[in-house]
């Protein structure tokens, strides 16, 4: 019998690639799945690569059955918010349609085990700004909605099959590897510290800030901004807890309290060592004023204990991501 295999979907990616690495120093057995849309083959740091995309069924069935796969990461996806709102039937074929398709190959494979990419965009607009796993699902864009409707088959393929899933709602991941091996190389990326970062290496003129009336104490946007670090180790967290027999779940990742656009710019100014150019502008379609976890439940749950909980550090990380990035 061919050695139990873990899938990793989307693993080329900025996300994917980080735990990707974590499972590859325990020695794990891996094969990524990417179609390079958005990820880059060169951050793959183990396992075995194939091209491919996860609506395509006749390919996924043949890794799942070739491989021996037991457990399934799925984090192929887009993820850009302005651009959901403006292409949504982009986001439901891809995030949701192609995890449909992945559904039905594990499902005829016999996997054990999936832990999913979602996100806190499924909460939508919240009248306190946190949110609990409970807290009620109204997301006001297409890829949370995507992401929504994926969670929903997950859960109903649980309850009708063996397998056992942990459902990751993501905050706002940000940073690089400490050691500096890989790092969020998205070409036009939108994620803010990721940007802020470009501008303070000179890769963009400036950094705008997409909102400043909103209901918080500097007018600007707060968000739960978590390491990416943290992200992964949350992942290899779920896959022991479902390896060990726990019980399918849902779990909010995020460190339970915020920072402002402007708290992340002052990190940025201090970290680089002098102001980066910023322009105000109105608000963007899709963005909630406040978006924080709770996160109490996967602490208790996988064990999950944050080591880079630091703005400092996330934007650290990152701006010496940026500079490796330049002088290659």
């Amino acid at each position: 019998m061919t050695r139990k295999s873990i899938l990793v979907t989307g693993g080329a990616g900025y996300i994917g690639s980080h735990v990707v690495k974590l499972l590859g120093e325990r020695g794990e057995n891996i094969i990524v799945l990417d179609d390079l849309s958005t990820g880059f083959e060169e951050a793959i740091l183990y396992g075995e690569f194939i091209k491919g995309n996860t609506g395509d069924q006749a390919l996924v069935n043949n890794i799942l059955k070739q491989n021996n796969v037991e457990s399934v990461l799925h984090f192929a996806a887009h993820t850009i918010v302005p651009e959901s709102v403006e292409n949504p039937l982009k986001y439901y074929q891809n995030n949701t349609c192609c995890t449909r398709n992945l559904l039905e190959c594990c499902s005829t494979a016999g996997v054990k085990n999936i832990i999913f990419s979602s996100t806190a965009a499924v909460y939508g607009e919240l009248e306190t700004g946190y949110a609990s796993e409970d807290t009620a699902k109204s997301p006001i864009n297409p890829y949370g909605s995507s992401k929504l409707m994926s969670e929903q088959m997950i859960r109903d393929l649980s309850y009708a099959t063996d397998l056992n899933h942990v459902i990751l709602r993501y905050f706002n991941v940000a940073g690089s590897d400490p050691d500096g091996r890989i790092g969020q190389s998205t070409k036009n990326a939108t994620l803010l510290i990721k940007v802020a970062a470009e501008v303070a290496v000179g890769k963009r003129e400036k950094l705008l800030i997409f909102g400043t009336d909103y209901p918080t104490p500097d007018g600007t946007g707060i968000r739960d901004y978590i390491h990416v670090s943290d992200l992964a180790a949350a992942h290899i967290k779920a896959l022991d807890y479902l390896q060990n027999g726990g019980e399918s779940t849902t779990l909010n990742c995020g460190y339970g309290h915020g920072f402002s656009v402007r708290d992340v710019i002052n990190a940025i100014n201090n970290e680089n060592g002098s102001p980066i150019n910023v322009e105000e502008m109105p608000r963007r379609a899709g963005d909630p004023p406040e978006l924080i976890s709770v996160a109490d439940k996967i602490r208790s749950t996988i064990d999950w204990q944050p080591q880079y909980d630091d703005i400092n550090l996330i934007v650290r990380t990152s701006l010496a991501w940026e500079k490796k990035l330049l002088a290659s």
